[in-house]
């Protein structure tokens, strides 16, 4: 059992961790920049500790600060939520390397799934289905034209260390490649300091669905179902839920097992998410796999009633997974509340928070870590917090969402709630009729 666990994170998912340790009997430590001086993570933690200026390479990226930090404290594990130093293999190996249990895979894990060219590699080798391209990092303009005639347009070139949507371009006829090529490394390198690209075929009217996992290190293995991410923005997720209504008894089987042997193939050790992409005929492909909890892990949680984030501190402890796959008999659906304006091309909006009322009641349920008089960051992502329904249908769900939404009210930064409100009564989205495209369609109303 961990006495202390730091968590090297910020916002409402510092806060969720210091929730379930509390529940657990573990003591907490919250890290915190300049910036984050007054967040509820800061407050709510037994412990704090201030670890740099505003800046995320100051502060929250700075790992000889949370190091420091871990020492002082005397803490025994780290968590590191998602985001940030979440995936980071060096972090990782210096937290086991000083005695401190990092609550997540091992370095050598992460890698093996971090570097999108050796995941590919590895699940050809585990029979897991995936989208067709080259077996390795471009070298050139011409390599990448020649690749692309042989695999058809369209195709998406994306950086092998990338994530949220960076370093990704889509190419649908040759006149487009050098532009995409050349921008598509010069925003891989800036933002991963890695400029390495690949080449896959674009999944025309794909849906984005990802299977939750557990592994522990007794080699076992399970799923937790699906969560359908399909209504992004620029691949960044608005809307989440859980299960897909784009998915059959059938699909949800065999896209189970497909992730069990993702998981499996690396020996898996903790809770991680596998993420796939799913054409219009049902076929699926292995995408990537983020080695950390998720920004959308409530929606599991509520439909099948299960606590990830306890979990993952379990499976650090040593213990056993139950080696069950589970299954939801609830719908859940969460929408992202973030600080932006979605009149102005989703700009963000950072500023004091004067008004705010959280909605309730049966089935709904809000992650977030910010109040009344809280000042929103220009320096941090903008999510505000996360609203989350649970009904024992889709339509419930959504007629849930739709009524919570219309209680939240926050008012001194423009939010995403007048979208949010605007899907929920959308025809389309309410049939289940929607793909990742779907947000480049969808006309907002003023």
């Amino acid at each position: 059992m961990f006495k202390k666990i730091l968590i090297a994170n910020r916002g409402e998912i510092a806060l969720r961790v210091i929730r379930t340790c509390r529940e657990m009997g573990i003591k907490t430590v919250a890290v915190y920049s300049t910036a984050d001086s007054e967040s509820l993570h800061v407050k709510f933690a037994d412990e704090a500790v201030c670890i740099g200026r505003p800046a995320s390479s100051e502060s929250y990226l700075n790992i000889p600060n949370i190091m420091a930090a871990m020492e002082i404290t005397n803490s025994d594990a780290v968590h590191p939520g998602y985001g940030f130093l979440a995936e980071n293999a060096k972090f990782a190996s210096i937290c086991n390397d000083s005695g401190v249990k990092f609550i997540g895979p091992t370095a050598d894990m992460i890698n093996k799934m971090g570097d999108k060219i050796t995941a590919k590699e590895t699940m050809v080798k585990a029979g897991v289905p995936v989208v067709p391209g080259g077996e390795s990092l471009l070298e050139s303009v011409e390599e990448a034209k020649g690749l692309a005639k042989e695999i058809g347009y369209p195709v998406i070139l994306k950086a092998t260390a990338g994530g949220g949507g960076k370093g990704m371009r889509i190419v649908w006829d040759e006149s487009e490649i050098e532009k995409a090529y050349d921008t598509a490394k010069m925003e891989a390198a800036a933002s991963f300091k890695n400029d390495g690209i690949y080449m896959e075929k674009f999944v025309e009217e794909p849906r984005h669905i990802e299977i939750q996992v557990a592994g522990d290190q007794f080699g076992n293995v399970c799923h937790m179902s699906e969560r359908d991410c399909s209504i992004q923005r620029r691949h960044q997720k608005l809307v989440e839920e859980s299960p897909s209504p784009f998915m059959t008894d059938e699909l949800r089987h065999a896209m189970g097992e497909a992730a069990k042997k993702a998981a499996a193939a690396i020996g898996y050790e903790s809770v991680g998410t596998v993420e796939f992409l799913v054409d219009k005929h049902r076929n699926f492909y292995f995408m990537e796999m983020n080695t950390r909890i998720q920004v959308e892990h409530c929606v599991t949680e509520e439909v099948i009633n299960f606590d990830l984030i306890k979990e993952q501190i379990k499976i650090a402890m040593g213990e056993k997974i139950s080696g069950d796959d589970y299954f939801p008999h609830m719908h859940s659906i969460e929408c992202r509340i973030n600080a932006e304006d979605p009149f102005n091309d989703f700009r963000p909006s950072p500023g004091k928070i004067t008004t705010l009322h959280v909605p309730g009641g049966h089935g709904v349920r809000v992650d977030s870590h910010v109040y009344a008089g809280y000042t929103i960051s220009p320096y941090y992502d903008s999510m505000i917090g996360k609203l989350i329904t649970i009904a024992r249908t889709r339509k419930e769900a959504i007629d849930t969402m739709y009524r919570a939404l219309s209680e939240y009210v926050i008012e001194g930064v423009k939010t995403t709630i007048p979208f949010h409100l605007q899907l929920m009564k959308d025809e389309s989205f309410i049939k289940g009729d929607f793909n990742t495209k779907f947000l480049e369609t969808f006309q907002l109303k003023k």
